[in-house]
């Protein structure tokens, strides 16, 4: 086995997670501010509304096959180094967009920072498994999960105002901006780890057969998955039941988002309460399917509809870190793969139950579009209950 430098002390982690966190803020920001910019991008490439989805779904579709295969890839490598060629590649990603030529040319270049992120998500968190101590796993992965959340929160609309006041190309030059200066900063204080030797093909898949941590990772993508999906659906309800238009159904979401970062700064709370991850976890899971029930389900007033998109974001902002931990802690060696696969069911989840349930919607059967979302979330409640159970015995 070969070794590089030793890891930092535990003690002085707030600039790996300051730095981490701006990573993933950059990855949230650059996958959802499309959303706001869609038209432009339209009328710049000369490229029609739904052929210009292809920038978003040739993104997503890159990232969640090229997960696993990076995370395979970064438990066997410098998974410091690795870290920081992805964001150099991401900074020169948005600045080769933003100048592309054609269509595309800029759709090929979405596939590649697909591939880039694929490689920061799951090993920023690898990261954290090998640096900080196992205790405060969960409060450190919240903390550096609020930075994708307010990627996500912000980036739409950031990109938005930049497109409005300077140009399409502004949001893309920015975010390659930030995914250079989380290079430089992230070469000073990103601490190398060992590297282990290659193992043989044997052990570099043995995680599949353990029970401890395939039932957790079915568990995540199920409810996380599935209540992503019914987030992406939630608008929808909002415009059909209230008479909102677009700009109150946006605004209205945001009680999701800010729902989402009170999570991820309580998810270490929330383990010392559930005396563990494994426990707390049925706490969050439970809070999310009682909050999506009552969203879809109940006849209720503006008002308290809000409340459970706070409370659904928020199970799904503190679930998120906790069942990372709970991911790092089991897979030993292997904790980019398994990370990697994590994030790959988060995505077949949505791509599944959201073509699932829309079509009910649209039809007016919000109830059984909701009985299919609480069928993908109630199977990852029993599993996160179950494996709760095993772990301890």
């Amino acid at each position: 086995m070969r070794y590089s430098k030793t890891i930092a002390p535990a003690g002085k982690d707030g600039p790996l997670l300051s730095v981490l966190s701006m990573s993933v803020f950059f990855v949230g920001a650059s996958e959802f501010m499309l959303t706001a910019m869609l038209n432009p991008l339209a009328e710049a490439f000369g490229a029609g509304s739904a052929r210009v989805t292809w920038l978003i779904s040739s993104y997503a579709f890159a990232y969640a096959i090229a997960a696993p295969v990076f995370g395979h890839l970064s438990d066997r490598l410098d998974r410091r180094r690795l870290l920081l060629v992805a964001l150099l590649l991401s900074a020169l990603d948005g600045l080769g967009i933003a100048f592309a030529p054609t269509f595309e040319i800029a759709v090929a270049l979405r596939i590649f920072g697909g591939l880039a992120s694929a490689v920061i998500v799951p090993n920023a968190f690898a990261l954290i498994a090998e640096a900080i101590p196992r205790q405060r796993h969960a409060s450190a992965m919240g903390a550096v999960m609020l930075g994708m959340t307010a990627g996500i929160a912000t980036g739409p609309a950031l990109a938005g105002l930049l497109t409005q006041w300077i140009g399409w190309r502004a949001p893309f030059m920015l975010a390659s901006a930030g995914c250079l200066a989380a290079f430089i900063v992230g070469g000073i204080a990103i601490p190398a780890r060992r590297v282990p030797g290659s193992p043989a093909p044997v052990r570099a898949m043995r995680w599949l057969r353990e029970p401890l941590i395939v039932r957790p990772l079915l568990a995540k993508g199920l409810w996380n998955g599935t209540g992503v999906a019914a987030f992406l659906l939630s608008g929808e309800v909002l415009r059909l039941r209230y008479g909102l238009d677009v700009a109150h159904v946006g605004l209205s979401a945001a009680a999701f988002g800010i729902g989402l970062a009170v999570g991820n700064l309580s998810a270490g709370m929330l383990r010392r309460l559930g005396s563990g991850e494994a426990r707390a976890l049925v706490i969050t899971t439970t809070l999310l399917i009682a909050s999506v029930a009552a969203f879809y389900l109940m006849p209720l007033p503006l008002p308290a509809a809000l409340v459970c998109l706070a409370a659904w974001g928020a199970a799904l902002g503190a679930g998120a870190p906790l069942s990372t931990a709970v991911l790092a802690s089991r897979s030993d060696r292997d904790k980019g793969a398994v990370l990697a696969a994590a994030e790959t069911l988060n995505n077949v989840s949505i791509l599944s139950f959201v073509p699932l349930a829309a079509p009910l919607l649209a039809v007016g059967t919000g109830q059984l579009a909701a009985g299919v979302l609480l069928t993908g979330l109630g199977a990852g409640a029993a599993l996160t209950v179950r494996d709760a159970l095993r772990s301890d015995r």
